[in-house]
C-alpha cells in the first residue's frame, strides 16, 4: 500500500519537479542575455562619450567669431547635453521635421580656413599673457591655448567625405586669383591690440577694424560665397569679428566644477590696451578640426594657398 502512495506521490510532483528545472532554465538564460544587453549598451555609451570628448578636445582650441556660427553648427553643446525640450505629442513631429533634425545633427563642423599666426612678437607677448595668469594660478595651464596652433579662423564648415574634402581643396584654389585682385599686390597687415572676450569664458587679442580689415572680409565673403556654390554650407560672414583666441575655459573642464564659471578679467586687466604686433597674410591654409595634428603641433592641413609674400626678416623668426 505505502509503495502505491510513493508511485502516485512520483507520478504528481516529478512532472511539476521538470517544469520547475526548465523555469529556473530559462530564467537564467534571460539573466545571462539581459546582462550582456546591458554590457553592449555600456560599451556604447562609453564610445560614444570617447568620441565626443575627442572631438571637443580640438574644437576647443578654435576661437570661433560669431556666436550663431556656434549655434547653428551645433558647436558648443553637444544633443546628449542639452536640456530636455517641451514634449511633443506624436501627431506634432512630421516627417520633414525628423530629416532635419537628422541633417542638423550631422553637421558638426569639422574643417576650417585658417590664418596662421607665425609673427614671433605676437608669439612671445602672449606667451607673457600666459605665463603671468598662470603663475597667478596654476589652474588656469589647461585652459591656454598652444602657441603651436595660434591662428585666425576665417569660416567653418562641414565636410562629410573624402569627396567634398577635395571639392573644399579645390574651392581654395581656385580663389586664389580673386583674393590676389583684391590685394592688388600690397602686402595685407592684421595688426593684433587690445584684448577681448566672449562672455567671460573665451580671451581673445582683438584685431584691429582698419583698412586691412575690410579686404580681410571681402577675402572671407569670396570664400565663403565659393564654398556655398559647390553646394558646402560655409557659416554666415554678416558678424564676421577675427580675433586671435589664447585662453579658452572650456579646454578646462574640471575648473567648472572648482567653483570658476567665468575667467576673471583681472587676470589680463594690465595687457588690455597692448600692441601686439602685425601678422601679414601669406597663407590661408584648410585644416580639419579631427585629423592627428602635424608635429609641429599646428593642426594637419589638406591645402594652402599663399597669397601674399614673406619678407626675409619674418621669415627668419618663423
Amino acid at each position: 500500500m505505502i509503495f502505491c502512495y510513493v508511485i502516485i506521490g512520483l507520478i504528481v510532483i516529478l512532472p511539476f519537479s521538470i517544469l520547475c528545472c526548465f523555469d529556473i532554465l530559462e530564467n537564467e538564460k534571460l539573466t545571462k542575455k539581459n546582462k550582456k544587453k546591458k554590457m553592449l549598451k555600456n560599451q556604447m555609451r562609453e564610445d560614444a562619450a570617447q568620441t565626443e570628448e575627442h572631438s571637443s578636445n580640438y574644437l576647443a582650441e578654435l576661437p570661433f567669431a560669431n556666436i550663431e556660427i556656434m549655434k547653428e553648427f551645433d558647436i558648443k553643446i553637444s544633443e546628449r547635453r542639452q536640456k530636455k525640450k517641451r514634449k511633443r505629442t506624436l501627431g506634432d513631429e512630421t516627417e520633414d521635421d525628423s530629416d532635419k533634425k537628422k541633417k542638423k545633427k550631422h553637421l558638426r563642423p569639422n574643417y576650417f580656413i585658417s590664418v596662421p599666426i607665425t609673427n614671433p612678437k605676437i608669439h612671445a607677448s602672449i606667451k607673457a599673457i600666459q605665463t603671468l595668469i598662470i603663475e597667478e594660478d596654476d589652474r588656469y595651464t589647461k585652459a591656454m591655448i598652444p602657441l603651436s596652433t595660434l591662428h585666425m579662423t576665417l569660416l567653418v564648415t562641414y565636410l562629410s567625405s573624402e569627396e567634398e574634402v577635395n571639392i573644399a581643396i579645390s574651392v581654395i584654389k581656385e580663389v586664389k586669383e580673386s583674393i590676389q585682385r583684391i590685394l592688388q599686390g600690397e602686402p595685407l597687415l592684421l595688426p593684433f591690440h587690445g584684448i577681448g572676450h566672449f562672455r567671460n569664458e573665451v580671451v581673445f587679442v582683438k584685431m584691429v577694424e582698419a583698412e586691412d580689415f575690410l579686404k580681410l572680409k571681402k577675402i572671407t565673403e569670396v570664400l565663403r560665397r565659393a564654398f556655398e556654390e559647390k553646394g558646402i554650407l560655409a557659416g554666415d560672414s554678416k558678424d564676421f569679428k577675427p580675433h586671435l583666441t589664447f585662453m579658452k575655459l572650456s579646454r578646462a573642464p574640471k575648473l567648472r566644477s572648482q567653483g570658476i564659471k567665468k575667467l576673471d578679467p583681472k587676470l589680463y586687466k594690465n595687457f588690455e590696451n597692448q600692441n601686439f604686433g602685425n601678422e601679414k597674410l601669406v597663407n590661408l591654409d584648410l585644416c580639419s578640426m579631427l585629423k592627428k595634428k602635424q608635429p609641429n603641433g599646428y593642426y594637419h592641413c589638406e591645402a594652402s594657398i599663399t597669397v601674399g609674400k614673406l619678407d626675409c626678416v619674418h621669415k627668419l623668426y618663423t
